[in-house]
């Protein structure tokens, strides 16, 4: 920066900064800033430390504090909603908030209707997802705070809550991340109806924004491969925008809020399971430690294509999903990070196929937004509602884990009791119920929302589009044989047993053909707590 190129109150400004960094007055920079506004910040970031911020950021907070006669109401404020976006870096919202602001009010309401049933009368939220929420909260909350700004936390109807907070504290304008689900634009038309200041909204939680896409919205591929080849070929994806250095405190008299546990929102406190061989902890810091690990650590991301399906081990696969979700991580950050690494130790297939798997997240979030309302519906995005069979005792045995199906009951069970599955298992007990059950596909989406740490709402429901045949599947009828399939993914039941232990008695051989067994058989292996199968496939023979 060139200090002669200033104009001369800028000039100004600026020398007073210099002067309380070298004096360490921090109350004397703390007034000066006041009234000269928050430009000095932005005029100021290229050439200050991060500590030189720290020592202004604790300059304005002791002015702030300390005067009450202070012109707040000549003070710009500006509102940041969080919603899947629970990270500082690379979020566009909260820049364009920055560059208007010199109070912030950042805020995180947790919707009161997550805690009603579904209307497929399954609860909307678990109590692993809700405590996954929690830390994550809790972590942007101090890094909020180590930056000098504050994170506030409510609950209640969201429109309702920020339309009051904005006219409360009189901000300038409200901004957020656009979100492409039906339930979550009906929330954002509701706040615009209400809201008195402008809502600002920016694409930001995926690789690309839509006026970045290679082809108008109606004109989205159909099928994901012509959308991955097309956007591999014309799209350059841009950098990840960078943490802020400092972020301004909330209005004066603004209380942040607790944040509350399992106990005070009535779930029981977790247990973790022991079978369990990752144990995921919500908030940026243990996303983006994720991903140092998975790349830079362990290179684990060598072998990611040969791996991605194992069940055994904690760095089978990338394991990111429920931080993305979320939004603690950004895809952006995600895919800069595997370039960077073809780039300086090695690319073949399986760093391209963590890329593979990215796109296949950001497909399904525009499939969402074209869509809209159809990704929903019984007949999907192809209005082709497949014939169901009412079987209320088979859906509960599917998701309780308990369909004589070992490979399928194996998998719900370590559902329910870490609300995740690997990506095969989500497809194999999908296809199942959907193919071999001739269940609704939407009970199965909805009982996955009511269970995964890592929903969400674009890849839940776009994928069971995919396997129910309603979907983006150029092959309306994909099946997946349970026999085989075991056979290929568990061959020495090793999973199964895990979640399984009816079985342990079993020969790990024999495993995959209990669908199969004789009662002799079955009487030999003691299965008698293990139920028969509650369907059979012609196609599960020897």
């Amino acid at each position: 920066m060139l200090l002669n190129a200033l104009p001369p109150d800028e000039f100004v400004r600026l020398s007073f900064v210099i002067s309380y960094i070298a004096t360490d007055e921090c109350l004397l920079i703390g007034a000066l800033t006041i009234v000269a506004g928050p430009s000095i910040f932005s005029l100021c970031s290229p050439i200050l430390s991060e500590n030189s911020f720290r020592q202004l950021k604790t300059g304005i907070s002791q002015i702030w504090r300390c005067s009450p006669s202070i012109p707040w109401h000549s003070m710009r404020t500006t509102l940041v909603w969080l919603r899947n976006d629970l990270r500082l870096h690379d979020h566009l919202p909260l820049q364009c908030a920055l560059e208007k602001s010199d109070r912030l009010l950042l805020i995180y309401c947790l919707p009161d209707s997550w805690f009603q049933p579904t209307t497929y009368g399954f609860p909307k939220i678990s109590n692993v997802r809700l405590e996954f929420l929690f830390q994550s909260l809790a972590d942007l909350r101090k890094h909020a705070q180590e930056r000098g700004g504050e994170l506030i936390f409510r609950q209640g109807n969201p429109p309702k809550v920020i339309a009051e907070l904005a006219e409360h504290y009189q901000v300038d304008g409200v901004f957020a991340h656009r979100e492409h689900a039906p339930e979550e634009k009906r929330e954002e038309d509701k706040l615009r109806e209400t809201l008195k200041v402008p809502l600002r909204l920016y694409d930001g939680n995926s690789l690309l924004k839509e006026t970045e896409l290679p082809f108008s919205l109606v004109d989205l591929p159909k099928v994901f491969s012509n959308f991955r080849k097309q956007v591999e070929k014309e799209v350059q994806i841009s950098r990840p925008i960078a943490v802020p250095k400092i972020l301004p405190a909330q209005p004066q008299n603004c209380l942040p809020g607790i944040i509350p546990n399992l106990e005070d929102m009535g779930f029981e406190p977790l247990i973790r399971d022991i079978r369990s061989v990752y144990r995921f902890v919500g908030g940026e810091t243990a996303a983006l430690s994720r991903v140092q690990h998975y790349l830079w650590k362990s290179h684990a991301i060598k072998t990611y294509k040969k791996t991605r399906n194992g069940m055994l081990k904690p760095d089978d696969s990338a394991k990111l999903s429920p931080w993305l979700a979320l939004g603690c991580l950004s895809p952006k950050h995600v895919y800069q990070e595997v370039r960077r690494y073809e780039n300086d130790v090695i690319a073949n297939d399986s760093t391209y196929w963590l890329i593979f798997e990215i796109w296949w997240r950001e497909f399904f979030r525009w499939i969402t937004r074209l869509h809209g309302e159809n990704l929903f519906r019984s007949g999907g995005i192809r209005n082709q509602s497949p014939k169901v069979a009412n079987w209320d005792k088979c859906l509960d045995a599917w998701c309780q884990g308990q369909t004589g199906v070992p490979f399928v009951d194996a998998h719900m069970r370590k559902l329910n009791a870490t609300g995740y599955m690997s990506n095969r298992g989500r497809q194999n007990v999908a296809s199942f119920l959907v193919r071999d059950l001739r269940q609704d596909w939407r009970l199965g989406a909805a009982y996955f929302e009511s269970r995964l740490i890592d929903y969400d709402v674009h890849s839940n429901w776009g994928n069971w589009n995919y396997v129910a045949g309603v979907g983006n599947d150029p092959r309306e009828d994909r099946y997946f044989n349970l026999v085989t399939q075991t056979l290929r993914y568990d061959p020495n039941g090793e999973f199964i047993i895990r979640w399984v232990p009816e079985l342990r008695d079993v020969p790990p051989k024999e495993i995959p053909h209990i669908v199969q067994f004789t009662r002799q058989q079955r009487e030999k292996y003691r299965l008698g707590a293990y139920p028969e199968p509650i369907v059979f496939s012609s196609a599960w023979r020897r």
